[in-house]
């Protein structure tokens, strides 16, 4: 199950407590998550329909060669849940330790190193702007999902692997694989041990998975307000903060527009540029 409708799962109840409705969670999938977006942007602006969505939300509006709604002018930033590091892994036989020995193999031969990703991911781009920023070949080899991709890097067919903190963690803390660089700001706290790309040499460098909800654009205020407050009071729930931040493995932010937005659209332009400059439209 998507890690977004885990969430939208985990506060339903408390949320029908706060604001004295039903609220339904309605999981729909394909076109790397535009249908349900679509959906939401063509909603009444009457607070019955919410989207709550992660990474293809900033990727999605250079990733996709047509999108059925506009993600700037039709979906507005409502709460900015959390943050999340990724992880490039390797298969714990193989010989890559540091960072530094990844964008080293990368330097090697004509096809560089190969690194398991899901396709159309924030991990599928970020793996290419590091390839550029450490002047070597890591080439993403995309999946259509977590598992295949894991299956292949344990069983030793691909030596590395990137993707989500929550994800790899698992095989990381049983030993199947050897953790190498992690994408935050800064070490996350189930990770402390692993050292962040930017202090592996990379200056600056970021990329964090994110998780929020969006209104149609036009909504009320005072709607607006109320939903937003309601959200982020469930957030705060001891149960349901220990669940995001210890068993999800989200950073808790709980920021509202004044923040989220500017956020949002710094994600898009940044990763749409690696995005446009590798042509990797389509591949979600």
């Amino acid at each position: 199950m998507p890690r977004a409708a885990q969430i939208a799962r985990m506060i339903r109840n408390g949320l029908q407590q706060r604001l004295g409705v039903n609220v339904i969670v309605e999981n729909r999938g394909g076109g790397n998550t535009t249908i349900g977006s679509a959906t939401v942007a063509r909603a009444p602006r009457d607070g019955t329909r919410w989207l709550i969505n992660a990474d293809p939300h900033m990727l999605n509006p250079s990733m996709m060669s047509t999108m059925p709604y506009d993600t700037d002018k039709e979906l507005d930033p409502l709460l900015l849940i959390g943050t999340s590091p990724n992880v490039i892994a390797a298969n714990a036989s193989k010989p890559y330790r540091t960072f530094a020995d990844v964008l080293a193999a990368g330097r090697e031969g004509p096809d560089g190193v190969g690194i398991a990703v899901i396709g159309g991911t924030l991990a599928h781009v970020f793996t290419l702007l590091l390839g550029k920023m450490g002047n070597a070949m890591l080439t993403p080899i995309p999946y259509r999902g977590g598992a295949p991709a894991l299956n292949d890097v344990i069983g030793g067919h691909v030596g590395l692997i990137a993707g989500s903190v929550a994800v790899l963690t698992p095989q990381i803390a049983s030993g199947a694989l050897r953790p190498i660089v992690q994408t935050g700001t800064q070490r996350h706290r189930s990770l402390p041990d692993v050292p962040t790309v930017a202090e592996s040499g990379s200056k600056d460098f970021s990329a964090e998975s994110m998780w929020g909800f969006f209104a149609p654009t036009g909504t009320p205020q005072p709607i607006l307000d109320r939903f937003g407050a309601a959200l982020a009071a469930e957030f705060r729930q001891p149960e349901i903060a220990d669940k995001v931040s210890n068993t999800l493995l989200i950073d808790l932010k709980l920021d509202g527009p004044e923040r989220f937005r500017p956020f949002i659209q710094q994600q898009i332009e940044v990763w749409g540029r690696v995005v446009r400059e590798n042509g990797l439209k389509d591949t979600g």
